[in-house]
């Protein structure tokens, strides 16, 4: 199928997609840290462009490693980010908001649990973004352990053998205590004691309890520590062949929607499956993960500005919420970047800079503000929207998941494929990179 005719989007000189990472680092920086018994942490996962705090959500009074507040993940890319740009200080934040997770008390040693959430107001752990405890999330949690495993394949020392061991720990729990479905999938919520817990977050039966994408992160998880180890945990072809079985899984991840097809439930499939089949040696992975994860993003892409909407060149998300937002747009981006390195294909490059590129059209260059999403159909609502227009970007953002992810996408391909040598604004290099592909370039 392929991308749609007009998907492609070329670059703006003007503003190319390493100036907006800039600026989406900037922001954070300078609107969305606090400090916590000595560490870097978020004041919140739900913020708007000034970096005040969203009270009224369920995200603003919650920070930590869990979902959309991302601790880990976020700190993983601004360490990425900061050893191109060679920043010191920017490395000394992201590791001290990993440290904020280690030592300040999400990680439970003793038992190997990782409460996903800290409630900032009242300063009290707290399983899932509802801010109660009645549930949690396996395949989220199980996220987390992979975001340690692989930010501490950057570090050495006490600190990268801590983020190991939380993850290894993690690992353990969650196969001794996660209860999987009768039909052999993970739940997409659990019990705080691992038994399926089949309701919606905001109460009533929910359908896709046990047919969300979000347990693939467990897959995800127990392929890089199986790798090390030299031995994989039975689940981890277990699940792999279920969801091979069903033709793929791939209801919501996102914790508050409810579809049976959703755009990063692909993308998420292809990195895991591909993933898997390099660390097996299984070409069935690697066909189902081309064939069926990655063609399935087709689906999803427009090629064309909607409602006066800059939304040319991005994924809308799902059919019940189809707002193009932008930590899924982002792990499209990723899948593409992967797949271009493994195959060399340009058009996989070509859909993972357009994906970037069309991230970079929102961003509020003032003040380096990433909206969470473009609602290009209203259907968040005109009062959620920048200057309360009827169809347009997000007034809010999620600062470590939406805002930072398309770092990781860019990282991979600036280290790996970009075109040319960048310099800071003296002249220095920041790296040096192989030349040949396509084009990205400040002209």
């Amino acid at each position: 199928m392929g991308s749609p005719e007009g998907f492609y989007l070329p670059e703006d000189p003007h503003y190319t997609v390493v100036d907006a990472a800039r600026d989406s680092v900037r922001y954070v920086l300078e609107r969305a840290l606090t400090v916590y018994n000595g560490h870097h942490a978020a004041k919140s996962s739900f913020l708007d462009r000034e970096g005040n705090v969203m009270g009224w959500h369920d995200f603003g009074h919650l920070e930590g490693p869990g979902w959309a507040a991302n601790a880990v993940g976020g700190a993983w890319e601004l360490e990425r980010w900061g050893r191109l740009t060679r920043d010191a200080r920017l490395l000394q934040v992201a590791r001290s908001i990993v440290d904020h997770v280690l030592e300040d008390g999400f990680v439970d040693w003793r038992t190997g649990f990782i409460y996903p959430y800290r409630h900032t107001q009242e300063d009290r752990f707290c399983l899932n973004f509802k801010q109660n405890d009645e549930w949690f999330c396996p395949g989220s949690l199980a996220k987390v352990g992979y975001q340690l495993w692989g930010y501490a394949q950057l570090l050495g020392g006490p600190r990268a053998r801590r983020m190991r061991e939380a993850a290894l720990n993690l690992t353990g729990w969650l196969t001794r205590h996660v209860r999987r479905c009768d039909n052999g999938w993970l739940p997409r919520r659990c019990a705080p004691d691992g038994s399926p817990y089949p309701f919606r977050a905001e109460g009533g039966s929910d359908p896709f309890f046990d047919r969300s994408a979000d347990g693939l992160f467990l897959i995800q998880l127990l392929t890089e520590v199986g790798e090390a180890l030299g031995r994989f945990h039975p689940w981890t072809l277990e699940l792999a062949e279920r969801f091979l079985e069903s033709g793929g899984i791939f209801g919501s991840i996102n914790h508050d929607t409810y579809d049976a097809h959703e755009n990063v439930a692909y993308a998420v499939a292809f990195r895991v499956f591909r993933r898997l089949a390099e660390a097996t040696g299984c070409e069935q992975y690697r066909s189902f993960a081309y064939e069926v994860c990655l063609r399935g993003l087709d689906r999803f892409k427009m090629a064309e500005d909607r409602n006066g909407v800059p939304t040319k060149g991005l994924l809308w998300m799902e059919e019940s919420w189809n707002t193009a937002y932008l930590w899924e747009n982002a792990e499209a981006a990723l899948a593409y970047v992967e797949a271009y390195g493994e195959t060399g294909a340009v058009s996989y490059l070509r859909d993972a800079l357009t994906i970037l590129r069309a991230m970079a059209r929102v961003h509020d260059r003032e003040t380096g503000f990433l909206t969470e999403g473009v609602d290009w159909d209203n259907v968040v609502g005109a009062q959620h929207h920048v200057d309360g227009a009827e169809f347009g970007p997000i007034r809010y953002t999620e600062p470590f998941l939406n805002h930072l992810h398309h770092l990781e996408p860019l990282c991979l391909y600036l280290e790996r494929y970009a075109a040319r040598r960048w310099s800071d604004a003296e002249g220095n290099p920041l790296l040096e990179v192989p030349a040949g592909t396509d084009g990205l370039s400040r002209r």
